[in-house]
């Protein structure tokens, strides 16, 4: 075993690189124990388990690099996301969507209550009146931001597929803001080059992108033309499940992903901040 092993499952801790008969553990807390036995030799597997019994209580995750002075973070396991969820204010209407989406098709791409709560919070803290979404759904996200914007707010919704943009209409108006959105049925990429095109470049406040990961890129360099000096762009799915992190997986849209965020970090037009929540959101403010 090498002393760089990568364990590729989904639920993993880390052991804060113990040795045992000459191999380094890797720096991933609360081990799928059915995962580990396929990359850890069986005379090592107790010891494993000993030390996931020990931190069964408080799963933690620590950096592999030792800079960082062996900062623990929280492992959110089921029991503890479960906990997160009862601690949102999740409006009434938008529970009722969301547990309408779940029993549709592609009910996945619905952002979770606990994103909904943190736009909608970010888009107060700003003030913002004009916004714009690329990739609506069924309109969960939208309708949370919708909700909190001021009655003269404009939201543009941009969403291709009908069928999930006659749900999101529905809870609009059931809701009562469908004044204030403007569902834009359609290439996400399209609305927003009619709408430079229409002369208005730097009259958003807010945008949020959870739409095709390959055109990230492309979403982000025309809403950076669309969005005020000191609005926010909100990015989902950074960590994609976390392949990102993961070399040997090399698909299109994990690569365009990566990308992505590596053009962020050295986009020194945007102050960033890429947050683990969901499937990870980065938050950039145009500078």
């Amino acid at each position: 075993m090498s002393s760089r092993m990568v364990l590729r499952c989904t639920n993993s801790f880390a052991l804060s690189q113990p040795k045992f008969n000459g191999c380094f553990f890797p720096l991933i807390y609360h081990i799928n124990v059915s995962a580990l036995t396929r990359h850890v030799p069986a005379t090592a597997l107790s010891f494993c388990q000993l030390q996931a019994s020990k931190l069964h209580d408080s799963p933690v995750t620590v950096a592999s690099d030792v800079r960082y002075g062996g900062k623990q973070i929280i492992s959110v396991d089921s029991p503890l996301y479960d906990y997160i969820l009862s601690n949102v204010r999740e409006p009434k209407i938008l529970r009722e969507l969301r547990e309408e989406t779940a029993t549709m098709r592609g009910s996945q791409m619905q952002v979770s209550p606990d994103q909904a709560q943190l736009l909608a919070m970010l888009v107060q803290i700003l003030g913002a009146k004009r916004c714009i979404e690329v990739g609506t759904y069924t309109g969960y996200s939208s309708l949370a931001v919708a909700l909190v914007l001021p009655e003269e707010g404009h939201l543009v919704a941009c969403e291709r597929d009908g069928k999930s943009i006659e749900v999101a209409k529905r809870y609009y108006g059931q809701a009562g803001v469908s004044h204030k959105v403007d569902v834009r049925h359609g290439l996400a990429a399209d609305t927003l080059k009619s709408l430079i095109h229409n002369g208005e470049s730097c009259r958003y406040d807010f945008a949020f992108v959870d739409a095709e990961k390959r055109m990230y890129q492309e979403y982000f360099e025309l809403l950076l033309q669309l969005v005020r000096v000191g609005g926010l762009i909100v990015v989902d799915n950074v960590l994609w499940h976390g392949r990102v992190a993961d070399p040997l997986v090399i698909d299109s849209k994990t690569l365009s992903i990566r990308n992505f965020n590596q053009n962020l970090m050295e986009d020194k037009r945007v102050d960033i901040s890429m947050v683990p929540i969901g499937d990870g959101m980065t938050i950039c403010r145009k500078r």
